[in-house]
């Protein structure tokens, strides 16, 4: 089953329940930390994946395992790239929130540098979902178990009034 992650631009002292939201960190806000962070809103643990451009060129990580009702950081400190991009699983029930960017992956820990020849370097392709973070120094994404809207892994929110 597809599963949705959808980002929402919040004030970061917004508590108000939702459904799928990611959730914009405002750079004005006191005592704000500049990351890039995953919660996962399901009961179960998942594992997750990110993605980005480094200097060097594309790097691959994972995986961090996210307990349900959790979140964990995975990349600390100022965030250097506007687009990053994530892909999970649910390792109790199946499932995975992913999108249509192909990167390499591996069964076990891994930092991968490149994102083409996945097979042929002995490592696993996976489709992963784009956020563009605006150039913002902190981030952070929602997993829920809603099922994505019409096969989308990510739709942008709009701002409360």
């Amino acid at each position: 089953m597809r599963r949705a992650a959808t980002l929402r631009t919040l004030p970061a002292r917004t508590a108000f329940p939702f459904l799928v939201a990611g959730l914009l960190l405002g750079g004005g806000v006191a005592g704000a930390r500049a990351d890039f962070r995953v919660c996962n809103a399901t009961p179960n643990l998942v594992g997750v994946g990110i993605g980005y451009r480094a200097k060097a060129g594309w790097i691959t990580e994972g995986w961090w395992h996210i307990e349900g009702s959790t979140c964990k950081t995975l990349i600390e400190g100022p965030l250097s790239s506007r687009f990053y991009y994530l892909y999970a699983e649910d390792a109790e029930r199946g499932g995975r929130w992913d999108g249509p960017i192909s990167m390499c992956v591996a069964e076990k820990e891994f930092k991968i540098a490149g994102v083409n020849d996945c097979f042929a370097r002995g490592f696993q392709r996976a489709g992963f979902q784009e956020y563009d973070t605006g150039e913002q120094a902190s981030w952070m994404v929602q997993l829920t178990d809603e099922p994505a809207a019409d096969g989308l892994a990510a739709v942008p929110g709009q701002s409360p009034q």
